[in-house]
């Protein structure tokens, strides 16, 4: 993995950045949607319910494609946003946009999870005490539920670190800009004698993934240990 080079480099610290930032933005939003589909009961919550999992059974490259539609320069959303100068398409934000979208359902079902698992009785005496609806999440639900938060965090970073289809069709492959690890990879094994420098970015991927499955874990077991002891 020495003999990498810079490019390569650039682009697991590009992969890096984007996993970063699509699980940090995507984190509230997944507690906020968890808690819906796990605590209230509404006319759609079904339909909620699969649009948030919808990129799990959609082909990346549709998923890809359809944020393109949304977000590209010619959409509506991306187009009302690029005149306040915020540009997804062909941007390393659009990359973690992409890898955010395919990595929420993720989050979002380690949590909801989590959530049911919690009994509603202790959030409803909570409430009795007089606490507001945001305390008592704070308070009780959220410390509950943090090993489910924690590792559908780190889940959400792994697939993020590993988004393939749904980038390349949005942000296209762009060294230095939008070349995440995956990208990387495939563009080394079309070119001849790049086998060697693709293995070495495997290896540096599964490494990441793996290592975030056994932290995943490790954080869990320790944080719910700890909940259970208060």
């Amino acid at each position: 993995m020495g003999g990498l080079s810079a490019e390569a480099w650039g682009a697991v610290a590009l992969s890096l950045k984007v996993a970063f930032w699509a699980t940090l933005f995507a984190l509230p939003l997944a507690v906020f949607v968890a808690h819906v589909l796990a605590r209230r009961q509404f006319w759609g919550r079904e339909i909620l319910n699969g649009l948030v999992h919808l990129p799990l059974i959609l082909p990346p490259v549709v998923t890809g494609y359809l944020l393109l539609l949304g977000f590209g320069t010619q959409g509506p959303i991306g187009a009302a946003l690029a005149r306040v100068g915020i540009v997804f398409a062909f941007s390393w934000t659009g990359a973690a946009l992409a890898a955010g979208v395919m990595a929420f359902p993720l989050m979002v079902r380690a949590i909801r999870l989590s959530l049911e698992a919690v009994d509603p009785g202790l959030e409803a005496a909570a409430a009795t005490l007089g606490a507001s609806r945001i305390w008592v999440f704070a308070s009780v639900t959220l410390p509950l539920i943090l090993p489910g938060v924690i590792a559908g965090t780190i889940l959400a970073f792994a697939k993020a670190m590993g988004e393939f289809g749904a980038t390349i069709t949005f942000v296209s492959n762009i060294p230095g800009e939008t070349q995440t690890l995956p990208l990387a990879v495939h563009e080394l094994l079309q070119v001849p004698g790049g086998e060697q420098a693709a293995m070495g970015l495997a290896m540096i991927s599964v490494c990441i993934a793996l290592g975030a499955l056994l932290v995943s874990e490790w954080v869990s077991r320790r944080v719910a240990a700890r909940v259970a002891g208060r």
